[in-house]
């Protein structure tokens, strides 16, 4: 690595670690304003809600990289360019993709390391700070656990057993339910295909209803559906139930595998495993574009400009990212497609600006 390199490199880390911190501060500072009503009326001891904010930290950094790094090469090579620095780099026989392959490099490092984050440890603190907000803080009562990427309660009338609880449509999905007399014993089995709570109950359909008499002996009948009085609510079930953000993607993979298998719908799911590969490759194309943007005139554009536009970019492809992933979990696009819809159109447009940049 020549001294040039080194140079280069200590301006766009230098920014780019300003950025990401500033950025991690404001996001903290909204939603702490947000939750802060939360936290008094349960309430939260100091370090309860210092704990919650500590802890979602690995998710607001695994998020903030990629615009951190755009607005971090924009402004490390406008200053760059607006010092006359690439003028004098060029004069000496460097090319201009010669002078930013420092910021490309790192940048793919910055992206093993986003997915590295986002792989081991944002699941566990994404599981922590849910811990802290319903149990610590809103005294949620929790009687069940996700294990085997099942979900397993101990409920009032029994021991239930559920493939997936989907919170968006208050639905669970695969259930077995083992109801218990007061010698727990077992006194009936339900299965069904699923359940969804409507009105202030559980209706369950294409159930198959096992009841065994005082001598053991059981009697099976199949009831198309079926209104089933247990105690729980969804918000029971919330507590348990882990989200894709609280998985990594080895356990995404088997989770929708065996959702798959045991035949429910698993698009969803499957989208957002490719989604947790497609997001942190993001920091690469964002670095190009930010490099070609800000060597497209030698002299153009200070920070403000920089800035501005880095944030249109960057809000550009959380819109495009989001509004494709949402596209492929209602199953409009497929899930792979959908993931790596904003990296393809983003990557394709930071090709064209960088060829045509004027080395």
């Amino acid at each position: 690595m020549t001294i040039l390199d080194r140079y280069i490199l200590r301006e766009f880390t230098r920014m780019f670690v300003l950025i990401l911190i500033s950025l991690a501060g404001l996001y903290l500072i909204v939603d702490f304003f947000e939750r802060i009503r939360m936290f008094l009326s349960n309430h939260a001891s100091v370090r309860q809600m210092a704990s919650y904010f500590l802890l979602t930290l690995p998710m607001i950094l695994s998020q903030m990289i990629p615009i951190a790094v755009l607005l971090g090469a924009l402004l490390s090579f406008g200053l760059l360019s607006k010092n006359s620095e690439i003028t004098a780099m060029k004069a000496n026989g460097l090319s201009l993709y010669r002078i930013s392959l420092p910021v490309i490099l790192i940048s793919l490092v910055i992206c093993v390391a986003t997915f590295l984050l986002s792989e081991f440890v944002t699941p566990y603190t994404n599981q922590q700070a849910k811990y802290v907000k319903l149990i610590e803080v809103q005294k949620r009562e929790t009687l069940g656990s996700f294990k085997q990427n099942e979900i397993w309660y101990r409920g009032e009338m029994g021991i239930y057993n559920f493939s997936l609880f989907d919170p968006q449509t208050n639905t669970l999905k695969g259930i077995r339910i083992h109801f218990l007399d007061q010698g727990m014993k077992l006194s009936q089995r339900i299965d069904a295909k699923e359940a969804v709570w409507r009105d202030g109950e559980w209706l369950f359909r294409e159930l198959l209803v096992t009841t065994l008499n005082a001598d053991g002996v059981p009697s099976i009948k199949r009831i198309p559906s079926q209104v089933i009085p247990l105690s729980e609510e969804p918000a029971d079930f919330t507590v348990v139930q882990k989200d894709t953000e609280e998985m990594g993607l080895l356990d995404l993979q088997r989770f929708t595998r065996k959702l798959a298998a045991e035949g429910h719908d698993a698009t969803r799911y499957r989208t957002d495993m490719h989604g947790k590969i497609a997001f942190p490759l993001i920091s690469i194309i964002l670095a190009v574009l930010g490099v070609s943007f800000s060597l497209k005139s030698e002299r153009s554009g200070g920070v403000a400009q920089s800035i501005g536009m880095g944030i249109i970019i960057g809000f550009s492809y959380w819109i495009v990212f989001a509004f494709a992933i949402s596209l492929g979990r209602a199953g409009t696009l497929p899930p792979v497609m959908a993931a790596w819809a904003a990296n393809l159109l983003f990557g394709l447009a930071a090709a064209i600006m960088f060829i045509r940049v004027k080395t």
